[in-house]
């Protein structure tokens, strides 16, 4: 599992000196956390840094009790993929 890093606005991975992985977000009002970018580096793709940003918000939403709003097609995709993740999902 990579180390996740946490800044107020985003989440990222970095590896072997480089940033391997990013999720932005913002928070729309006392309840949501907007997805708006996920990115992988390319020579990191396949290796589930998306996936383990994923994993990570929502870890952060269910502490702070909020909803997730996935604008990235990527979040969108992996939240409603899997039904561990319905719980935090607002779907639009």
């Amino acid at each position: 599992m990579a180390e996740i890093k946490i800044e107020e606005n985003r989440m990222y991975v970095e590896k072997e000196g480089r940033q391997a992985g990013e999720m932005t977000f913002y928070h729309d009002n006392d309840s949501n956390i907007v997805i708006d970018h996920t990115e992988v580096a390319e020579d990191w793709s396949g290796q589930g840094i998306g996936k383990e940003l994923i994993a990570n918000i929502v870890e952060k939403a269910r502490a702070e009790n909020k909803q997730i709003i996935p604008k990235c097609s990527y979040a969108e995709k992996q939240l409603k993929k899997h039904q561990e993740y319905h719980d935090v999902l607002v779907t639009v």
